[in-house]
């Protein structure tokens, strides 16, 4: 990783996910975090990460709890396991002690407070099981057969130009369509 990727995230106050690593965080295979999103710096050693994790932007996995901090004298901690191939939606906070099993999709905007199983969507503030995760791709895969799909040409990796934007500003007028 590029020094000035390092000393940007140093800038912001974050930390690269490969310097939390060296701190003793857990991480699998192709890990990916969006902007903003804190891995508990004061505890990283207590964070599991499994392979094919996706966060999204502004997710908080936090180690500790400081709640009982002025009242007790000490801080919550525990530790947080995040299965194989999770996703953790836009803004959603995932608190100590919380294990996330394998296939699991967390809604935008969610506070996990508590662990959850394999194959499960939650969502919510707690977070709670709103959908099994295959029920919830089948009800997806059948939307796709009659909405607009894109491939990467659509998007910002691919050959994004003017006329394809338009064209799917067009077609997503009053429904949602799928980008690969």
């Amino acid at each position: 990783m590029g020094v000035l990727k390092e000393i940007l995230y140093r800038i912001r106050g974050d930390y690269t996910t490969e310097k939390l690593i060296s701190m003793g965080m857990k991480v699998g295979k192709n890990f990916g975090r969006l902007h903003g999103t804190i891995l508990d710096p004061s505890h990283c050693w207590l964070i599991e990460i499994g392979d094919n994790v996706t966060m999204a932007p502004r997710v908080h996995v936090l180690c500790h709890d400081a709640s009982t901090k002025v009242h007790l004298g000490y801080t919550k901690i525990g530790k947080v396991k995040i299965g194989n191939n999770v996703f953790v939606g836009a803004e959603s906070v995932i608190m100590p002690n919380v294990t996330l099993g394998d296939n699991v999709i967390v809604g935008a905007n969610s506070t996990v407070t508590k662990s959850f199983p394999d194959n499960v969507v939650i969502a919510g503030s707690p977070a709670k099981i709103i959908a099994k995760t295959d029920e919830y791709l089948k009800k997806q895969k059948e939307q796709m057969e009659n909405a607009p799909c894109y491939d990467v040409d659509y998007t910002l990796r691919g050959n994004l130009t003017e006329e394809k934007k338009q064209q799917m500003n067009k077609e997503l007028e009053d429904k949602i369509g799928y980008v690969d």
